[in-house]
């Protein structure tokens, strides 16, 4: 008797539900791509239990016909193809008709739906991939389905899901991406009967970003935009002054469809160049609009990769079109007066934290556990890992705090978490008010004037008038619009990077010849990386000749080096390729500029004349970026009038101004 059997259809959807439905947020994912995919303009997510309990997506989109209901939960049912040809030039959210039978598969689902030209809709109802009831029922048009009792019947999965906290993060993050994919339409998301995110669907892209990730990082954004024959692309990308320890808030989109790609990942790091300090990473949304043929979607079970032909030619352009965009702008970061001025609060709290040494813990109420939970998906710090990790694993989001056991978290802390968010959204979310049932509580309206900003300077970069020099570190400079400190090294080192960079792409037939040739030897790993890349050096006008047994000779330098230095430096660009070994020409041009310039640059506690530090100062303007050294810090930072005057106290909130209390006379 034959041992080969096909397997039941229900069997064959569970197993497609491992791949396809990993936990609550994957069901969120699939429920609101099908919403996307039915020209939805207002989506409604609701959740209890950080979707343990139930997830429930309403939509006002086309709806599904009578007789396609009992259809759509059959396995490889779809309305978006018909042929080979289709799936090649995909261009909606779904395409396989996996999901919607492999969540009922697993869960007990319940879909009532209607469309416009209908009388009445339909309500069928599904669980463990069975269906219990299928019967006429009212609707508005569009599509109400309800998915509860998640992985019933298979309670293995349950045990590998992670806290409610870490699970609604996950959820929190697909909501976001699919509302930054697609501002046109109206999102809000509801846990347990509080509101966390709301978007308007008026097709603001920034004011999206700001409803996520605050209003002050929606102003620090700034609008992309570029195109070639093959592709067209927009978005924001925050200022080289905004960024965060994870990758996790880039998000690229590819004809509104999210997706992960290191490589275009990579692209946007790159177009900021050495603006961005190391292990930083911008805040960034970017969609990149292409001819469906030209990428692949079928790669991958949850359609976050994807295959993209010509990905060379796009990622050269998003570099090209985010480095062009922040070449215009003035990086000199403002400093916040406040900050350095303690209040009366500020000192309060230090004394109660310093009383509270051993901390007592309480047993937090049930609203205080879901507000933890929100908190740690709101707050957006959901990247913890370290940057090796998150490239690793770039679907772990979890939060920088995370507290498994709500009860242990301290009263202190959890006014400070209330603080922190508050500040942001202007909504408390650890009330210990219970949540009403079947009202949902709606945060406060953010205001999203996000083009609120502050005058600028009309000069990229200002003319600075030394002052002095402070330990031998900073110099001190003036300006029509306040003080100015310079970082000496960071400010010396920008000047020798774009004068290193500049001259190594100097690549000519003179040469200085040494008077003695140089014989440089290597280890074997060494010389083996050295011959494969002695192209490389080449093209940089270090021309080794093999001589003898892992040993190389030198004839001959460029002529840009300097005087002095030519064996130190020949020696250092060897060296770093030896170092970074799969580097492209460009590449080893840009790092090892940065090398010489910081070997090169002034170090702390330097004194310099006051011939020196004004020579400084006047070169640091005709740098093509003077506002960051190759590494990303800042060169100098700015105090403005106004900044200096509340340090002062000269800026009063009181009734009477100082005059009045004490003599006529002008400060």
């Amino acid at each position: 008797m034959g041992k080969i059997h096909e397997l039941d259809n229900v069997l064959a959807n569970q197993i497609a539900a491992g791949e396809v439905i990993e936990r609550p947020a994957s069901i969120v994912k699939e429920l609101v791509e099908n919403s996307l995919d039915a020209h939805s303009h207002r989506i409604d997510i609701i959740v209890e239990n950080a979707g343990l309990d139930s997830v429930r997506v309403i939509d006002d989109g086309d709806g599904i016909a009578k007789e396609d209901v009992a259809v759509a939960f059959r396995r490889h049912a779809t309305s978006k193809i018909s042929s080979q040809h289709d799936l090649f030039k995909v261009q909606t959210m779904g395409f396989r008709g996996e999901a919607l039978p492999s969540i009922a598969s697993v869960a007990d689902v319940t879909l009532t739906t209607a469309q416009a030209e209908q009388n009445e809709g339909t309500m069928i109802h599904i669980r463990g991939g069975k269906t219990l009831v299928t019967k006429p029922a009212p609707a508005r048009q569009g599509t109400d389905i309800k998915v509860t009792d998640l992985f019933f019947n298979t309670p293995a999965r349950l045990k590998y899901l992670k806290s409610p906290q870490t699970e609604l993060a996950r959820i929190t993050d697909i909501v976001n991406r699919l509302a930054l994919a697609n501002p046109a339409v109206a999102f809000s998301f509801t846990h347990n009967g509080r509101e966390l995110f709301r978007s308007a669907g008026n097709d603001n892209l920034q004011q999206v970003v700001a409803a996520i990730y605050g209003v002050k990082a929606g102003r620090k954004m700034l609008a992309i935009q570029g195109e070639d024959n093959d592709f067209r692309i927009n978005g924001y990308v925050s200022l080289p002054e905004l960024t965060r320890a994870s990758r996790q808030y880039i998000t690229i989109t590819i004809n509104h469809r999210y997706i992960r790609n290191f490589e275009l990942t990579k692209a946007i790091i790159q177009g900021y160049e050495s603006k961005l300090m190391v292990g930083r990473y911008p805040l960034a949304v970017v969609n990149i609009d292409l001819d469906p043929v030209l990428v692949d979607v079928n790669v991958h079970p949850a359609k976050r990769e994807v295959r993209l032909s010509k990905e060379q030619q796009l990622t050269h352009l998003l570099s090209q079109t985010i480095r062009k965009r922040i070449s215009v702008e003035n990086l000199i970061p403002e400093v916040d007066a406040n900050q350095f001025i303690p209040n009366e609060d500020d000192i309060a709290n230090l004394d109660r934290r310093l009383k509270e040494a051993a901390p007592t813990y309480h047993a937090a109420p049930e609203s205080a556990v879901a507000a933890k939970e929100e908190v740690a998906a709101n707050n957006n710090n959901l990247g913890a890992q370290s940057p090796a990790q998150a490239d690793a694993n770039d679907s772990e989001l979890v939060a920088p705090i995370v507290i498994h056991d709500v009860t242990d978290l301290n009263n202190s802390l959890m006014q400070e978490f209330d603080k922190r968010y508050q500040n942001e959204s202007g909504v408390s979310l650890f009330s210990t008010e219970p949540a009403s049932t079947g009202k949902v509580k709606k945060a406060k309206n953010i205001e999203l004037d996000v083009h609120d900003k502050s005058d600028k300077a009309t000069r990229r970069f200002p003319e600075l008038q030394y002052i002095g020099q402070l330990q031998g570190t900073f110099l001190l400079a003036q300006a029509g619009d306040g003080l100015y400190i310079v970082d000496q090294h960071a400010a010396q080192e920008r000047i020798n990077y774009e004068y290193y960079r500049k001259k190594i792409g100097e690549v000519s037939a003179d040469q200085q010849n040494f008077l003695v040739p140089l014989v440089l030897n290597y280890s074997t790993v060494d010389a083996l990386t050295i011959t494969q890349h002695l192209d490389i050096l080449t093209a940089v006008g270090i021309n080794l000749e093999p001589f003898g047994q892992n040993s190389f000779i030198l004839r001959s330098h460029p002529t840009w080096f300097k005087e002095g230095q030519e064996e130190d430096t020949a020696k250092e660009m060897i060296d770093w390729l030896i170092k970074n070994g799969k580097l492209t020409v460009r590449e080893f041009r840009m790092k090892t500029a940065i090398m010489m310039s910081c070997k090169r640059a002034i170090k702390a506690n330097h004194h310099l004349d006051q011939r020196e530090a004004k020579a400084l100062l006047a070169r640091l303007p005709q740098c093509e970026n003077p506002f960051n050294c190759p590494h990303g810090r800042p060169v100098t930072v700015h105090f403005n009038d106004q900044d200096l005057e509340k340090m002062f106290k000269r800026i009063q909130d009181s009734h009477e101004p100082y005059a009045d209390d004490f003599d006529d006379h002008d400060f």
